[in-house]
């Protein structure tokens, strides 16, 4: 399963002609890319759901709100599919973005909830260990490179700044991402390696559920 070709060709127009008039000349094609989409998500869902249990495959609607942006065009120039794990004690998210020249596959943990990031940050301050041993690895390094996320300047509040590991702590959020070609994209595989990768974040996804369902005394709480 792959998206089609002209699913691709769908946003490159879009992105030349990202205006009202032209979306309703065109909304069949949208139709059929948000199909191909759906279609690429129940295939995705179905490969993850042998390893793992995924509630949700929701395909994100190409509507952009906005009231509170400067950049008024009416539509997103991209596609893109979530993937919901099922309760509390499965932890991270997938995300597939679909977007001519800047596909990827993603996932982690974005802006967490303060108190979910007060306690991912205890724990990297008392022992970072665990984690830098997950994304040193060959593997994690080959298809994603390093941890992403928008980091604060210096330290958080109640956190050293000279920590050893304070490149971490430092972290609002904690993400992954995987570069995908656009001839990568519209391969026949295209969807087992969407989910070779999503199955690759899993000895991250399972070590920061470790951290979120138990309190710095290493209680359980959930």
């Amino acid at each position: 399963m792959s998206i089609d070709k002209t699913t691709l060709k769908f946003l490159k127009d879009l992105e030349k002609n990202n205006d009202r008039d032209w979306f309703q000349h065109h909304k069949d094609l949208y139709v059929l890319a948000q199909n191909n989409m759906k279609d690429v998500a129940k295939a995705i869902q179905s490969g993850l759901n042998k390893k793992d249990v995924i509630e949700d495959a929701r395909v994100f609607r190409i509507y952009r709100d906005v009231r509170f942006s400067k950049d008024k065009s009416p539509y997103k120039n991209n596609l893109g599919i979530h993937f919901t794990r099922a309760s509390a004690l499965r932890r991270g998210g997938y995300y597939l973005h679909i977007q001519p020249g800047g596909s990827f596959a993603g996932g982690g943990f974005w802006a967490p909830s303060p108190e979910d990031l007060k306690r991912i940050r205890e724990e990297f301050a008392f022992d970072a260990t665990p984690i830098r041993k997950i994304i040193s690895t060959k593997k994690f390094k080959d298809l994603f490179g390093e941890l992403l996320g928008e980091e604060v300047k210096t330290a958080p509040s109640g956190f050293d700044k000279n920590h050893p590991d304070i490149d971490l702590i430092r972290k609002k959020s904690f993400t992954v991402m995987r570069s995908f070609k656009d001839n990568e994209v519209l391969d026949s595989d295209f969807q087992k390696e969407v989910v070779r990768t999503f199955e690759a974040m899993r000895p991250y996804f399972d070590y920061m559920t470790e951290i979120l369902i138990h309190d710095k005394n290493g209680q359980k709480i959930i």
